[in-house]
């Protein structure tokens, strides 16, 4: 059975948010993926690699599954009326609405998440609440259907589950053994984990690369009332 599943593209996306999922997702039986934009030149992730929409907002149609990625571009999407419109739109035609990273704030500030429990980035998490959603500090949050993943890496964990909950465990590690992944970190990827001294300078370069964008968010809540 056919399920078409579209990543939200958009300038500085964090290109693994993306590129994860839709690497593990391309493997599930039946899946389609595109690509979308407001239009089919290319965008560039903040990593510097380019990216190549397949599908223009306009052209889309209606998604079984909508993802959207994170990224430092997503403060701009959050005020963006045309993509916050289209997020809106697919909603109740979707089977499910998803996202990585940030992009649950994108998904949030089209009101897409209000009363839902949500997951995100562990540096942003807190700023879910600014539109109604609860942050839960978890790889994978499943929450009816919305399927919200933590930081960036958590969006293969992410489309891991979206296969076994559709498919069944079997489908999901046979796709897991294809694709090689057995990840053995050095440890310490979580606040949780983290060597106290390693998390006191994470959160330093954080909080210098947050500057504005703290503000654009709650600019954006404040716009939604």
């Amino acid at each position: 059975m056919a399920f078409r599943i579209g990543f939200l593209l958009y300038p500085n996306l964090t290109q693994l948010d993306m590129t994860g999922p839709a690497q593990v997702l391309s493997r599930m039986p039946g899946a389609t993926v595109d690509f979308v934009w407001k239009d089919k030149s290319p965008i560039m992730s903040d990593c510097n690699l380019a990216l190549m929409p397949t599908l223009t907002l306009a052209d889309s149609g209606q998604f079984d599954m909508v993802c959207v990625p994170g990224g430092y571009g997503c403060t701009a999407l959050m005020t963006d009326g045309e993509i916050l419109d289209w997020l809106r739109a697919q909603a109740p035609g979707a089977k499910l609405m998803t996202s990585v990273c940030t992009g649950s704030l994108i998904l949030a500030a089209a009101g897409l998440l209000d009363g839902y429990r949500a997951g995100c980035h562990w540096a942003w998490g807190d700023s879910l609440a600014l539109f109604g959603a609860t942050f839960v500090q978890e790889r994978v949050v499943f929450d009816r259907d919305r399927i919200t993943a933590g930081g960036v890496t958590s969006g293969i964990d992410f489309a891991f589950k979206v296969i076994e909950s559709m498919h069944g465990r079997d489908v999901a590690e046979s796709i897991q053994l294809t694709l090689e992944y057995d990840p053995a970190p050095l440890g310490g990827g979580t606040p949780a984990t983290a060597r106290p001294e390693i998390l006191k300078m994470v959160k330093a370069l954080l909080d210098k690369r947050m500057g504005d964008r703290v503000g654009e968010i709650e600019a954006a809540s404040k716009a939604r009332h």
